[in-house]
């Protein structure tokens, strides 16, 4: 298992922010690496969408946990030709009323479950690129819930 989070203050309401992360049809316009996203089914906990990343390829989610307006999650497993089943990400955004400062604490957990020793060495050199990539979304989001 690899884990990178971030986190950042958002000058918006955790109601402002939350409108936001919930919606699978924002999470291009925010989150770095997507190019698309669909909801498929449902709504709130248990929801799949669509997510197509930047390169290309296609990931099918679950959301995992919701609990408005503090917490979402949701689990991508690799679809299509050459996926590995066993291969794994889940994405968290935790939101925390800022009592001092007003706004939102944003906390953003990306945990990945590698297929395979090889993947796993090489998503450790990314390490990086994925911490830049969580503040580089945190950054977008913080854009998106000011003018909210």
């Amino acid at each position: 298992m690899i884990l990178v989070e971030r986190s950042a203050h958002v000058a918006a309401p955790v109601e402002a922010v939350w409108d936001v992360v919930q919606r699978a049809e924002q999470l291009p316009a925010w989150l770095a690496g997507v190019r698309a996203a669909e909801v498929l089914s449902g709504e709130g906990y248990g929801r799949r969408q669509l997510v197509q990343a930047g390169r290309g390829a296609a990931h099918e989610a679950e959301v995992i946990a919701f609990q408005e307006p503090n917490l979402i999650g949701w689990r991508e497993r690799a679809k299509g030709a050459g996926a590995r089943a066993e291969a794994r990400t889940e994405i968290y955004v935790q939101l925390t009323a800022d009592e001092e400062e007003g706004g939102t604490v944003v906390r953003l957990i990306v945990v990945r479950w590698p297929a395979g020793p090889v993947k796993a060495a090489l998503l450790r050199l990314g390490l990086r690129r994925v911490g830049a990539d969580l503040e580089d979304s945190l950054a977008r989001l913080t854009d998106l819930a000011a003018v909210g």
